[in-house]
């Protein structure tokens, strides 16, 4: 019981530094995105499924327009998630077992950093975990019994809110099945109605999401295919080189071995069929991650799933580790490396040009908001003017820093399709002499898109240079464009569907 108290203790620590953090860190360009997604609520959106927007709305209304704001209930989320997972290591190994997943999760950067963040891998961690607990419980409940029964609903409702954060969720379902049908001893928990009532319930919950999709001829679906599998590009070396490496950042080396380790004991411990199901249910995600490498490059952070398992094998180890040295030595790099990526957070403190710093991308965005409010106080008020980026990055941004929160437009004529297709474009909503002012990277000649757009419009004018920077470091150089007089006509085609 004392384990168990010291536990949840880990847990609301994790919450104070998390929501401090949280609080004093500018949000990246996903955030702002999803942001802008959370003032137009849907029951699905271009790129994923709508949790993270109706967080994100609930945490705006607590908190205002302010990154607290946008992050506090993902935050909770997060931790919520651990929350889970220590429940499950409790019922498989005791509160010992509970307390080191409680710092696992508090110092792995995967979970340490990235639960901090405003995206869709907070309620899908969250309903993940308490999906995992369902099936860990119904497992070890009597097979056909009504507690079986409900604990499979409960990890039915779960996967139903996995389908609402991510489509990747499925992979642990289908990761799950696998595992009923290739360990012997589990394969007839296939008989009774438990899975099957879990996976009504899942689509039960889900429902909303996919109506929308399928209104919107399965865009999510269609976009999450051809951005994890399509099209070869490049080295299959080097993209799976650099998804290991980008495990091992993520994890932290020592972790991750030991990881590796609790993942090949459990499929020896024949004893012990859930935890074989729980290393089948890992090896399935990543086992699909590396084959998605062999395709396009994976991200870091898309294989999250499999740690929830993973994770559990590792701190529910029935067997002790050859030395308590190797725990605490993970345990103390993750946390170095977690103290690193906090401290990184607020100053350069990584050898890297800031180019190359993954914080740096939530850097001076702030400076844009004073230039374009310096060129909307130059602008005649004879016409509306529409402010605008070509891709949702500077779109987003734009629309959060300014402080009145316009509704802005991204093109997407160089930049990949997204949310802001769906919603009203500028062409619908602007009418023949409207103003348009365009944010995109600076270049040394006029920007593809101000050159497409030119003959649209009477006439085009190059504004002010806005330098994002980090610790004194340029990270990204912005050019306000004008674009006056709007002629009623838009390019047929985007630079990016050109050969």
């Amino acid at each position: 019981m004392l384990a168990w108290r010291e536990s949840l203790v880990v847990l609301l620590a994790t919450l104070a530094v998390r929501l401090a953090i949280a609080a004093f860190t500018p949000l990246f360009p996903d955030e702002t995105y999803y942001w802008d997604w959370s003032r137009r609520l849907d029951a699905g959106y271009f790129d994923h499924p709508a949790a993270i927007a109706w967080l994100i709305h609930a945490g705006t209304r607590l908190a205002g327009h302010t990154p607290l704001g946008v992050r506090v209930v993902p935050v909770l989320a997060g931790v919520l998630a651990t929350f889970f997972a220590c429940a499950a290591a409790r019922h498989m190994a005791g509160g010992r077992a509970a307390l080191i997943t409680a710092a696992t999760f508090a110092v792995m950067p995967l979970s340490a950093a990235g639960l901090i963040l405003a995206t869709p891998d907070a309620p899908l961690l969250a309903a993940a975990t308490l999906s995992v607990y369902g099936v860990v419980r119904a497992v070890d409940s009597p097979n056909r019994s009504l507690w079986s029964l409900g604990w499979w609903t409960l990890a039915g409702i779960g996967l139903g809110v996995m389908l609402l954060s991510k489509l990747t969720s499925v992979l642990l379902p289908f990761g799950i099945f696998v595992a009923l049908l290739g360990v012997r001893e589990l394969r007839a928990r296939l008989a009774e109605p438990g899975p099957y009532v879990a996976t009504l319930v899942a689509v039960g919950v889900a429902y909303p999401f996919l109506i929308w999709n399928a209104q919107h001829d399965w865009i999510s679906f269609t976009f999450q295919l051809q951005h994890g599998l399509g099209s070869a590009k490049g080295s299959v070396i080097a993209r799976e080189l650099d998804l290991i490496g980008g495990q091992i950042g993520l994890v932290s080396p020592v972790l991750f071995i030991l990881l590796v380790i609790a993942i090949r004991h459990a499929l020896r411990e024949t004893e012990v069929p859930l935890r074989r199901l729980l290393a089948i249910t890992s090896l399935v995600v990543f086992a699909f991650f590396a084959y998605s490498a062999t395709r396009r490059r994976v991200e870091a952070n898309w294989p999250a799933l499999a740690y929830v398992p993973a994770v559990l094998l590792f701190t529910t180890r029935p067997r002790p580790w050859r030395s308590e040295r190797w725990l605490q030595g993970g345990l103390g790099i993750a946390a170095l490396a977690t103290f690193i990526t906090y401290a990184n957070a607020f100053v350069p403190v990584l050898p890297v040009p800031a180019t190359r710093d993954p914080a740096a991308r939530a850097a001076g965005w702030e400076a844009l908001a004073p230039a374009v409010r310096r060129t909307l106080a130059q602008r005649s008020r004879a016409h509306r003017t529409f402010l605008a980026g070509d891709r949702y990055q500077e779109a987003s941004e734009l629309a959060f820093q300014l402080r009145n929160h316009p509704t802005t437009y991204s093109l997407n004529l160089e930049g990949r399709a997204n949310q802001y297709d769906l919603w009203p474009t500028f062409p619908q909503r602007a009418q023949p002499g409207d103003a348009l002012v365009l944010v995109v990277d600076e270049m040394a000649d006029a920007h593809p898109v101000a050159t497409l757009l030119t003959p649209h419009f009477a006439s085009t004018e190059r504004g002010d240079v806005v330098t994002l920077e980090r610790g004194g470091e340029a990270v990204k150089v912005l050019r306000i464009w004008v674009l006056d007089g709007w002629r009623g006509t838009w390019p047929r085609a985007s630079l990016r569907s050109r050969p």
